[in-house]
């Protein structure tokens, strides 16, 4: 009996692990191309949805820095009553991409993708160029300008055109670390060999 139970625990232990770190960031965050040469997978992401979208790499990558540091399986954080009884996370935000339920849903319903999920690199960045294709339609937003798609990714369209934004001091600090790490993955990524 005891040989069985350890075999469940480690059994259990394994399936928690979540299939080869997926859950885990690239080591070095402010290297474009160090990103690149660890996961070779998410160029390929990248592109497809540059291609498809017009979203440049460049703009992506910044967003997905700031919403889960490419980490798959980002959360945001719990909430607490009494600072210690767990009242359930700060919104459904989940992903690479940081997509709330309904944003999802509606992007899923849209673009027919029933199986994607938000989790893996390639749909999160399909629905971030999608996202960012119907900013650049309804709001004019170019597809080069990471600090604006990234306040109307953040506040949604509606609250985009209202301003909401502007009360927030500290987003629009984000924002504007966004826009910058966007332009330091621009140029990083004009010289690095594994995004040619």
């Amino acid at each position: 009996m005891s040989r069985w139970l350890r075999a469940l625990a480690i059994l259990l232990l394994a399936a928690s692990c979540g299939g080869g770190g997926s859950g885990v960031a690239p080591r070095n965050l402010d290297d474009a191309c160090a990103i690149l040469q660890e996961r070779p997978g998410y160029y390929r992401a990248f592109r497809n949805a540059e291609h498809k979208w017009g979203v440049p790499v460049h703009v992506q990558m910044a967003t997905i820095y700031q919403e889960s540091k490419f980490i798959s399986d980002a959360r945001t954080p719990l909430r607490f009553t009494l600072g210690v009884i767990p009242m359930g996370r700060q919104s459904s935000a989940f992903g690479y991409s940081q997509a709330l339920d309904g944003t999802w849903d509606e992007y899923v319903e849209e673009q027919g993708g029933w199986r994607a999920r938000r989790d893996d690199i390639h749909d999160a960045t399909d629905f971030m160029g999608w996202y960012m294709a119907q900013s650049n339609e309804q709001l004019g937003i170019p597809f080069s300008d990471a600090r604006r798609h990234y306040l109307a990714y953040h506040e949604g369209r509606t609250g985009y055109r209202r301003g909401s934004y502007n009360a927030k001091s500290w987003l629009m600090r984000v924002a504007d670390d966004v826009g910058e790490r966007s332009r330091i993955y621009q140029v990083q990524l004009a010289g690095c060999r594994y995004a040619r």
